[in-house]
């Protein structure tokens, strides 16, 4: 492994991953890895461990890595959300996370088999890493995201004992994780904003979450931005309502910006003339509305 120092590698701001300062010996090796660095690993089937990682799993997933596991089964997205995961939340203000669920009173993943995982060429970002992890961080004065890498090294695992080396670049690109990274950006944007903002953000409406959620059903979402309610609100062309229909990866960067729009005030889509009012304006008619059917009920209770 590369002995060369990474300077000025400490995260400006928080991340999804705390700091590893845990109550009990961690697996992951502290020293932070550049793309030329050198690491030594190799997992195949005739290796004694094989199979063993996924025997016991806790795997956070993302908005891409949904969308390809749900098209690799032919299901819909909101259908795999169903069968195969289960939710918890990223922050103290409730952001919904998704991981993936084990098998029934296990712990295994439900795609594990004998010869494999039976979806290995849609396999999960933190599954295509393994035995590597990755973090993201943003630097002070500095408005993009870095990516560092790191060692994760379990007991069971024997991957690291295999006389084979290779940089995080060939590793990263042996492991076909680039789409991976480009597609969970701006998803790891907004964790990572929302996390670091903390007050000046505050806490995310119901309907804020609600919509940050849609990013994991990408195809609830597409519906969502088919809904006359949406497109009575936005300005789009013809061209990019059609890629929002009939393209995935469109749909789902779209969704990004959308929700940095939702919670951070980012305004990268337009909105229809006038929309923007006539929507407050219902709302606050709903209000006016709710309000006086309380006090007819107060006045119906009075009389009675």
């Amino acid at each position: 492994m590369s002995n060369e120092k990474h300077k000025d590698t400490e995260p400006a701001t928080a991340s999804i991953f705390d700091k590893f300062d845990l109550p009990f010996e961690s697996p992951v090796r502290p020293a932070q890895l550049g793309l030329d660095d050198t690491i030594q690993f190799r997992c195949h089937k005739d290796i004694a461990c094989f199979n063993a990682c996924c025997k016991n799993i806790d795997l956070t997933l993302t908005p891409y890595d949904i969308l390809r596991m749900a098209r690799s089964l032919n299901i819909p997205t909101w259908e795999f959300m169903l069968k195969y995961t289960m939710p918890f939340e990223i922050d103290a203000h409730g952001l919904p996370g998704v991981k993936m669920r084990p098998v029934e009173g296990g712990s295994a993943c439900q795609f594990v088999r004998e010869e494999g995982c039976s979806i290995y060429g849609d396999r999960p970002t933190a599954c295509r890493y393994y035995a590597m992890g990755t973090m993201e961080l943003r630097r002070k004065d500095s408005s993009k995201l870095e990516q560092i890498y790191f060692m994760v090294k379990e007991p069971h695992c024997l991957g690291h004992q295999e006389p084979r080396t290779l940089t995080v670049r060939e590793y990263r690109k042996e492991q076909e994780v680039e789409i991976y990274d480009e597609m969970n950006r701006d998803w790891m944007d907004i964790i990572i904003k929302k996390k670091s903002a903390g007050p000046a953000v505050g806490a995310p409406s119901e309907r804020s979450l609600q919509l940050f959620s849609m990013l994991y059903d990408l195809d609830s979402f597409r519906l969502f931005t088919q809904s006359p309610g949406f497109q009575a609100m936005f300005d789009l062309d013809a061209e990019t309502r059609t890629k929002l229909e009939e393209d995935d990866l469109e749909l789902l960067r779209f969704g990004t910006r959308f929700i940095k729009q939702v919670l951070f005030g980012e305004h990268t889509i337009p909105y229809k003339e006038g929309a923007r009012e006539r929507r407050l304006q219902e709302r606050r008619e709903a209000i006016k509305h709710r309000q006086e059917e309380v006090a007819r009920m107060y006045d119906t209770d009075e009389d009675a």
